[in-house]
């Protein structure tokens, strides 16, 4: 894994934009931000070759490609054929991302599949994987919170400030069941 160099608020700014119009031109960015062409194709260049600007992949929708369903799976894993166990993940298509995770599990994969039986399919796959010694599959039901990045970018551009105030869980003081009567 690549360590990425944090961003400044300028950088913050311009994926911030770039979220807004994925695809804008640079000269289009410059001018929005009222920068110069050229910081921000530099900005630009930099970010992508540092890690910061991940893949256009993460955009595209599996279910658009045939495959509705998503997995989690973890595995416990011999230790010793870590390089083993996620270079043969690398090669199962279905499989769309593994983490290392620290605990009693070893790996968190996402997968994706075209049905159950194409899901049974792909996690016996995995399970019979030289070095993977158990799984256990869960099956995302519906997406709550999609992926985003923009409440962290809005900070690091330092439009929100870093100590913004959370709102607080109710306390049950001052409640009433109607007006004028305390519960």
């Amino acid at each position: 894994m690549r360590h990425e160099a944090a961003i400044d608020a300028t950088d913050a700014r311009i994926l911030l934009a770039l979220r807004d119009e994925p695809r804008a031109t640079v000269l289009a960015l410059a001018e929005r931000l009222g920068l110069s062409r050229n910081t921000v194709q530099a900005r630009l260049t930099r970010l992508e070759r540092s890690g910061a600007l991940g893949s256009f992949e993460r955009r595209i929708s599996t279910a658009a490609l045939g495959y509705p369903l998503t997995a989690f799976i973890t595995a416990r894993v011999d230790q010793h054929r870590l390089a083993e166990v996620a270079e043969a993940l690398a090669d199962v298509p279905e499989v769309v991302e593994v983490l290392g995770l620290s605990g009693e599990t070893d790996l968190l994969i996402r997968v994706v599949a075209a049905d159950a039986e194409d899901l049974y399919r792909v996690a016996g796959h995995i399970l019979a994987v030289a070095g993977v010694e158990r799984t256990t599959t869960g099956l995302v039901m519906r997406e709550l919170v999609p992926h985003r990045l923009t409440p962290l970018l809005r900070r690091a551009s330092g439009e929100e400030p870093r100590d913004r105030p959370r709102a607080a869980a109710p306390s049950g003081r001052g409640r009433t069941r109607s007006p004028g009567r305390p519960v």
